[in-house]
């Protein structure tokens, strides 16, 4: 091992308490014992451990397909030929082999994963070894493969049936337990019980489906060990975050669907309560995700609406608690989005999916909120959500709850709690200004894994669009230099001083000391709303320093402003960053930079003016140093235009003021 590695491996064991060490020894121990039942590629273990007969309870009513909108039905038959034909896109990378696909494949380095190798000897995070990973395993989600089941459920057109079969016969054929790079991680174990659970609801009526699942010994056998194995291993401590969420669903939804084996109950048991728990422990009051990325809030609001819904047809409904803050998850999603129905883009995402029955254009915030309207009913205050197979197969599952549940009955702006804050305009009174302030946590739990160093830092959007931008996050493995770019604070709206991030950074799902930041919001009867902050992230600098910031949204001039203070004795190099939305351009002269965007309607253009005792540089698609860059998606980057103020601090208190006028 490595230099490197070693010295990863300690600062991560740093970060545990020593409960956590003690079990991640047991559970290193186990698996060294566990490798002994590796089952190798075409090796013979006779039937299945299940008990008396195989059957699938929990069915979907007679004639729900009927009920699938119209456009979207379309849409996701549209995607379901586009894969009968092989193609397929994963994470942003076009796949045209998907006829007959290479499970261990990766189309972006060319490299093979290890498909024969124990997989507790598999280094996943290395490039080297196992090509993107995120690659290799997004395929075997099955995403694609609900997806298919889906069409056949509203067409009845076997090709489908018949291609997703081929699919899972040949995953499981070449997937025995512990071989190869797929049992590496329970979360995607989990997500796979997920998709073979939907893949035999949405396929009952079609003769193959028993000979697929009840009859077939490989289905019974791949079943029994993805829940044997999120039994014997689940998240713990530090990494108890969305992962723990999303391997309790897993295991809650197969041994509800498939009561098959002796542990079946104990296993639905365990799962529920591990489930219940870490809802209440992933999630603010407020509704909000602990981990302050906002794709990961989707993400986990999606497990936890399929994972309801499958305990309420199987006879086991979570508890109202739980309910309660699932309701309130769903209500905090449809609080963020702007008026063109995005989120914000605070922290990592990946693009996550728990299910997906809908056609490309569905996202996982319109599913969310589609399913949420059919299982509880909107708020009057939320936007709009496009109507969705989602919502028509996961609401004809489980049972709507009209009951009294701890709602949001005003839109909330101020998640004081989480420390996010939404300023906006009125819709009516032009396009919307939309506000992003971030003053709360740096992340969740000792590690804090997806979050970002991005305090004090701020997203404005006019009409939906990009206008001061979050990078997002291009990539989590393989390329260091970017993965550190697009988490710095340099790459944010916000001040960095003396060169370095606000949080220390152990590695690239690891934070060593986490910047904390305390906000409060005035919200004024004259057309004024205002926001301020400050946080500890460079107390730690010798002479230490304090950013404050506040932002103030004048809503009848239509006009931005943000004021920084830096509290210092220092002389510590200040550089303050505005990064512009991609199809933003800016001519910079001095310090007032004009901006100008395409819309639906022609143009909108907007004056940024900056302050100008600092020294003013544009950006745009630089990488010695990287600078100048935005991610709209998981795995691509665009160039953008990033405008960097640069001053010395000479141990006095520095005041900035920056103004932007939007349609000006």
């Amino acid at each position: 091992m490595s230099g490197a590695r070693l010295g990863w491996y300690w600062r991560r064991v740093k970060r545990m308490s020593p409960g956590e060490i003690m079990w991640r020894g047991r559970d290193e121990f186990r698996r060294m014992v566990w490798r002994r039942n590796q089952v190798h590629v075409g090796e013979d273990i006779g039937p299945a451990p299940t008990i008396g007969a195989r059957r699938f309870p929990t069915l979907l009513p007679p004639g729900f397909a009927d009920a699938a909108p119209t456009a979207s039905r379309q849409s996701l038959l549209e995607s379901a030929d586009r894969l009968l034909a092989g193609c397929w896109s994963v994470l942003g990378t076009r796949r045209i082999d998907l006829a007959e696909p290479d499970w261990f494949h990766d189309p972006v380095t060319g490299r093979q994963a290890p498909r024969d190798r124990c997989a507790f000897l598999v280094d996943h995070r290395s490039e080297l070894e196992t090509g993107n990973i995120k690659q290799v395993w997004e395929l075997s989600r099955h995403h694609h493969i609900t997806l298919l089941a889906a069409a056949w459920a509203l067409t009845e057109n076997d090709a489908y049936a018949e291609l997703a079969a081929r699919h899972l016969n040949s995953w499981w054929a070449q997937n025995p337990f512990l071989s190869g790079v797929h049992w590496t991680s329970g979360i995607e174990i989990a997500i796979r019980l997920v998709a073979w659970t939907w893949v035999r609801r949405l396929l009952d009526g079609w003769t193959g489906a028993p000979d697929l699942f009840e009859l077939s010994e490989s289905a019974a056998w791949q079943l029994y060990w993805h829940q044997q194995y999120l039994a014997a291993f689940p998240s713990r401590g530090s990494s108890a975050n969305n992962h723990v969420i999303a391997e309790a669903a897993g295991q809650l939804v197969a041994s509800c669907a498939f009561p098959w084996f002796s542990e079946s109950e104990r296993w639905r048991t365990v799962a529920t309560q591990l489930l219940e728990q870490e809802v209440e422990r992933n999630t603010f009051p407020s509704g909000l995700n602990r981990e302050l990325a906002s794709d990961y809030h989707a993400f986990v609001a999606e497990l936890c609406l399929i994972s309801a819904a499958e305990a309420d047809a199987a006879g086991h409904p979570l508890s109202a608690p739980t309910w309660s803050r699932i309701v309130r998850m769903v209500d905090a999603a449809a609080a963020m989005l702007d008026e063109a129905g995005r989120p914000p883009r605070q922290g990592d995402g990946d693009e996550g999916r728990a299910l997906v029955v809908d056609g490309d254009g569905v996202s996982c915030w319109s599913s969310v909120l589609s399913v949420g309207s059919v299982l509880f009913g909107p708020q009057p205050w939320w936007p709009d959500s496009e109507p969705s197979v989602a919502a028509t197969v996961i609401g004809a599952l489980g049972a709507p709850r009209r009951d009294a549940l701890d709602r949001h009955i005003c839109r909330p702006s101020h998640f004081r709690d989480a420390g996010m804050t939404i300023l906006r305009t009125d819709c009516d009174d032009g396009p919307e200004i939309w506000c992003r302030c971030d003053g709360g946590p740096h992340g969740f739990l000792s590690i804090a894994a997806h979050a970002h160093a991005d305090a004090l830092a701020i997203e404005v959007r006019h009409g939906g669009v990009d206008v001061l931008a979050d990078p997002g996050t291009y990539c989590y493995h393989g390329e260091p230099e970017w993965r550190d770019y697009f988490r710095s604070t340099r790459a944010h709206n916000t001040v960095e001083l003396a060169g370095v991030d606000q949080s220390v950074s152990g590695g690239p799902f690891l934070w060593l000391r986490h910047a904390g930041a305390s906000s409060r919001v005035v919200e004024r009867d004259d057309g004024l709303d205002e926001w301020s902050a400050h946080h500890d992230g460079y107390l730690a600098l010798r002479p230490p320093a304090r950013h404050r910031r506040t932002v103030r949204v004048l809503r009848s001039a239509r006009r931005l402003d943000i004021i920084d203070r830096i509290e210092t004795t220092g002389t510590h190099s200040l550089r303050l960053s505005f990064h512009l939305g991609p199809t933003v351009r800016a001519e910079l002269t001095g310090a007032i930079a004009t901006l100008e965007w395409p819309t639906d309607g022609g143009r909108a253009r907007a004056v940024l003016t900056l302050p100008d005792r600092l020294r003013w540089t544009a950006h745009r698609g630089e990488t010695d140093p990287v600078l100048g860059w935005y991610s709209p998606r998981f795995g691509t980057k665009t160039p953008s235009t990033t405008l960097v103020g640069r001053f010395r601090c000479n141990g006095s208190p520095v005041d900035l003021v920056s103004s932007i006028s939007l349609d000006a």
